[in-house]
């Protein structure tokens, strides 16, 4: 399996307290933009940097040459902002699945995924988080930066709070300091549901299903086929489309893309793999 670069934005007040909990890992003696690319683990690497997340588009291009072979998953700790303010820890991946890019990226333009490392950060987030008070979700694909290689956020939303709470960065931490490798996890692109994906999220969490790419039904409003079959192609290893509601299934932008997959196409995940 690929390595993972965690991507830290020391201006961001989420990423700057998840990593000191890392500390200062050796230095591989590469750099990005000057800064110090090191290894938190054999496969995981580790870089601080200045400015804010949503506007390092192409950052993967600027790779060190030994670092981008090794096809490294970009995973950037942030703050997660919401009208409702609610705590929450989620994980979701990049792009513009509509006519728009408000925040970072390019219209219509989606990012590769990386469905096996995503959700297992969000099932070590939701193991980590039990008895915290903290939501657990995915979130639909809805923002950028813009890049080649796989990658995809993993927050805190923590409202009108001054900082994060602490046991959340203790949660995400620990969640990113140690993601698991390898999955027998079912993929599929997902479509459908609110932007918090609570459909999709309960299927992560108690059956084999991994999800690269949530479309959204706000997303769907507007997508085209185009843009529809790019979020399938840069979902790798999927094989069909579950959905949130049977309704999405006629959805014209779909047509023809790939197979329906029904929630209990993936076995549950206290049954043993098939």
């Amino acid at each position: 399996m690929p390595g993972a670069l965690l991507v830290v934005a020391e201006s961001d007040p989420v990423a700057a307290p998840v990593s000191q909990r890392w500390g200062t890992p050796p230095s591989t003696g590469e750099h990005l933009d000057g800064a110090a690319v090191r290894e938190l683990h054999p496969g995981l690497w580790l870089v601080r940097r200045p400015g804010p997340h949503i506007h390092d588009e192409r950052l993967d291009a600027r790779l060190p040459p030994a670092l981008r072979a090794h096809v490294p998953t970009m995973i950037f700790p942030s703050i997660h902002r919401s009208e409702q303010g609610v705590p929450c820890l989620t994980v979701h991946p990049l792009g513009n699945p509509g006519p728009t890019a408000e925040v970072g990226g390019r219209p219509r333009t989606l990012v590769p995924t990386d469905p096996p490392r995503m959700v297992a950060v969000l099932r070590a987030l939701s193991e980590g988080a039990q008895g915290e008070g903290l939501a657990v979700t995915y979130e639909a694909t809805h923002h950028g930066p813009e890049l080649a290689l796989p990658a995809f956020f993993a927050e805190i939303g923590f409202g009108d709070r001054s900082e994060p709470d602490p046991r959340a960065v203790e949660v995400l931490a620990h969640a990113l300091g140690g993601i698991p490798e390898g999955s027998d996890d079912r993929v599929a692109l997902a479509c459908g549901g609110g932007h918090y994906a609570p459909h999709f999220t309960d299927l992560a969490l108690t059956r084999r299903w991994a999800f690269g790419h949530l479309l959204s039904r706000h997303a769907l409003e507007t997508i085209d086929a185009a843009t529809a079959r790019s979020a399938y192609v840069q979902t790798p290893g999927a094989d069909g489309i579950v959905f949130a509601r049977a309704r999405d299934v006629e959805h014209p932008a779909l047509a023809g893309l790939a197979d329906r997959r029904r929630d209990q196409d993936a076995p549950l995940r206290s049954s043993p793999p098939t």
